[in-house]
C-alpha cells in the first residue's frame, strides 16, 4: 500500500512539472534521464563513426571485399526490421525495458564483432548488432517526447543529446583511425563496452518507466505483420545486392516477387488488423507521409557519404587511416553543430519548413563536391565539403523527428517516431547497396581494363578487391611480382587508385542527385508551427 502511494505521489509530482515547465520530471530527474539517453545516443554515434573509418583496414585483413557492403548492410537490414516491431511494443509496454535490452545486446554484439575471423563472420555479429541497434533506435528515441510534451521545451533539452551525439562524432572518427593504425581494427568495436556500461547504468537507475497508451484487455503484438515487414525489407534488399553482383535471373526474379507480395499482404493485413504495428492512418497523413519521404531520401546521401568517404580518402587518396578520420570529422561534428544551430532557429522563424529546405540544398552541394574531388584538393577543402554536409543534415534530421512528432499524435508518437528512424536506415541501406554496386563494377571495369592493355591479367584476382590498396604490405609484395614479370607495377597501381575514385566519385554524385531530390520533395511537406502545449502525462509505473 505504501508503494502504490509513493507512485501516486511521483505521478502527481511529474504532471505538475509537466503542466508548469512542459516537461513531465523536475529538473535533476530530467537531467539524469537526458544523460541516460545521451550515453545511449554516443552507443549509435561510435558505431557509425568509428566503424566506418576503420572498415577499408577490417577488408584488407579480413579480405571479401564483396561482401564490404554487407558490413553496414546486414545492420542496417535487422534494424530496419526490428525499429517499428519495438517502436510500438514501447508505445504498449513503455520504452524502458527494451532501451536496457537494446544495450546488452549492442554491446554484446560488438563483442563478436571485434572477435570475427573473417567477413562473413562480421556481417553476422553485424547484423545482431543490428538488432540491438533497432531496439535502441525504435525506443530510446521516443523517450524524449514521453519525458517534454511541450515542443519547444523538448527542442532545448534535445541540445543535451546533439551535444552527447557531437562528442562521439567528433572524437568517432579520428578516434577509429587512431585505434585501427596503433591497436588494430578489433578495438573500434570494444570502444563500444566502456560507453554501454555508462549508458546501462543510467538508463536502469534515472530513466522512469513509462507507459503511452492504456489499454484494457489483452494487448496482442502484430506478429503476422512483424513477419511480413521481415520477409518484404529482407527479399528486397536481397534483391538489390543479387541483381548487382549477380545480373537478372529467376532467382533474383523470385526475390523481386516475394518482396512485393509482402509489401502487399502487409498492407491489407495493416488495414483490418486491431492492433497494427504499421497502422495505415499514418500513410494517410499527407504531412506524415512527406516527412517520411524526406527521411528515406535523407538516409541515402548520408550513409552513402558517411561509409564511402573512409574508403575514397585511403584507398582513393593514399591517407592512413588517421589522417582519413581527421578529414571526415567535421561531417558528424557539424550535424551537432548544425542541430543545435537549428534548434534556436526553427522556434523563432514563421516558416520552420524552410530549414529543410536549406538543409537539403547543402547536403546536395556537398555531395556534388566532393563527387569533383581529387587527390590534389587540399585537405582544408575536403573537411570543409564533410562540414556543409554535416550542417544540412543537422538542419534536416532534427526537425524531421519533431515535425513527425508534433503531427502523428501521442497515440502513435512511439511507432512514427520509430518509422522515421527507420525509413532513414531503409535509405542507408540502399544508399551504401547501390554505390556499393557502382563501386564493384566500375573499379573491377577499370583494373580489368589497365591489365587487359598491359598484359598483365594474371594479377586480376589480386588486383580485383580495392583491399590492395589500403593494404600496404600486400601493395610491396604485388610491386615486387609484378617487377620480375617486367610489368610496371606503381603505374598498375595508380591505374587501379584512379578506377577506384571514379568509381566512388560516381556513388557520391548519385547521393547528390538523390538530395536534388529530396529538396524538390521538401515542397510536399505542409506547414507545421512549433508551439508550446501541455499534454496529459503519459503513465508512470
Amino acid at each position: 500500500m505504501t508503494d502504490q502511494r509513493l507512485r501516486l505521489q511521483k505521478m502527481a509530482v511529474y504532471t505538475g512539472a509537466q503542466h508548469s515547465r512542459g516537461q513531465l520530471l523536475p529538473f535533476r530527474e530530467s537531467l539524469l534521464a537526458m544523460l541516460g539517453i545521451s550515453f545511449v545516443t554516443m552507443l549509435v554515434a561510435f558505431d557509425q563513426t568509428v566503424v566506418g573509418t576503420a572498415l577499408p583496414t577490417i577488408v584488407a585483413e579480413l579480405r571479401g571485399f564483396e561482401l564490404y557492403a554487407w558490413v553496414a548492410t546486414s545492420y542496417l537490414l535487422t534494424s530496419v526490421i526490428t525499429v517499428p516491431i519495438f517502436g510500438r511494443l514501447g508505445d504498449y509496454f513503455g520504452r524502458k525495458p527494451f532501451v536496457i535490452a537494446s544495450i546488452v545486446v549492442f554491446t554484446g554484439a560488438s563483442v563478436l564483432c571485434g572477435a570475427a575471423n573473417s567477413m562473413l563472420f562480421l556481417v553476422l555479429a553485424r547484423a545482431l548488432q543490428g538488432i540491438g541497434g533497432g531496439m535502441l533506435v525504435g525506443t530510446a528515441f521516443a523517450c524524449i517526447p514521453d519525458l517534454f510534451p511541450d515542443s519547444v521545451v523538448r527542442l532545448r533539452w534535445q541540445v543535451l543529446m546533439s551535444s552527447a551525439f557531437g562528442i562521439a562524432n567528433a572524437i568517432g572518427p579520428s578516434l577509429g583511425g587512431f585505434l585501427t593504425q596503433y591497436y588494430g581494427w578489433r578495438s573500434a568495436f570494444y570502444v563500444n563496452l566502456p560507453v554501454g556500461l555508462l549508458s546501462l547504468i543510467f538508463v536502469w537507475r534515472y530513466l522512469p518507466h513509462l507507459r503511452h497508451i492504456e489499454t484494457r484487455g489483452r494487448i496482442r503484438l502484430d506478429w503476422p505483420g512483424s513477419l511480413l515487414i521481415a520477409i518484404a525489407l529482407g527479399s528486397l534488399q536481397l534483391f538489390v545486392e543479387s541483381l548487382s553482383q549477380h545480373g537478372f535471373s529467376a532467382g533474383v526474379a523470385a526475390l523481386a516477387v516475394l518482396a512485393v507480395v509482402a509489401a502487399i499482404g502487409l498492407w491489407k493485413w495493416e488495414a483490418r488488423s486491431e492492433q497494427p504495428i504499421l497502422p495505415p492512418d499514418m500513410f494517410a497523413n499527407r504531412s506524415l507521409a512527406a516527412l517520411f519521404t524526406l527521411s528515406l531520401l535523407g538516409g541515402f546521401s548520408m550513409f552513402s557519404l558517411i561509409f564511402y568517404a573512409p574508403l575514397l580518402l585511403q584507398g582513393g587518396f593514399g591517407l592512413s587511416p588517421k589522417d582519413a578520420g581527421i578529414v571526415v570529422t567535421p561531417l558528424v561534428v557539424f550535424i551537432t553543430i548544425g542541430s543545435i544551430v537549428n534548434g534556436r532557429i526553427v522556434t523563432r522563424i514563421r516558416r520552420p519548413n524552410a530549414m529543410l529546405y536549406i538543409g537539403c540544398a547543402l547536403v546536395a552541394c556537398a555531395c556534388a563536391g566532393t563527387a569533383l574531388t581529387t587527390r590534389a584538393t587540399p585537405h582544408a577543402l575536403l573537411m570543409g565539403l564533410m562540414m556543409l554536409c554535416g550542417v544540412g543534415l543537422g538542419f534536416v534530421l532534427p526537425n524531421l523527428t519533431v515535425f513527425a512528432q508534433e503531427t502523428a499524435g501521442r497515440e502513435h508518437l512511439g511507432i512514427a517516431t520509430a518509422l522515421l528512424q527507420s525509413l532513414r536506415m531503409i535509405g542507408g541501406m540502399f544508399g551504401t547497396a547501390v554505390t556499393g554496386t557502382l563501386i564493384t563494377h566500375l573499379y573491377a571495369r577499370g583494373v580489368r581494363n589497365a591489365l587487359t592493355a598491359d598484359d598483365a591479367m594474371q594479377w586480376w584476382p589480386t588486383m580485383r578487391d580495392p583491399q590492395i590498396l589500403v593494404n600496404h604490405e600486400a601493395q610491396q609484395t604485388l610491386l615486387g611480382a609484378l617487377g620480375r614479370a617486367g610489368h610496371d607495377g606503381a603505374a598498375l597501381l595508380e591505374l587501379a587508385r584512379e578506377a577506384l575514385v571514379g568509381a566512388i566519385h560516381m556513388g557520391i554524385a548519385v547521393a547528390a542527385l538523390v538530395a536534388l531530390v529530396a529538396l524538390w520533395q521538401c515542397r510536399r511537406v505542409p506547414h507545421v508551427s512549433i508551439t508550446r502545449r501541455a499534454e496529459p502525462a503519459p503513465a508512470a509505473e
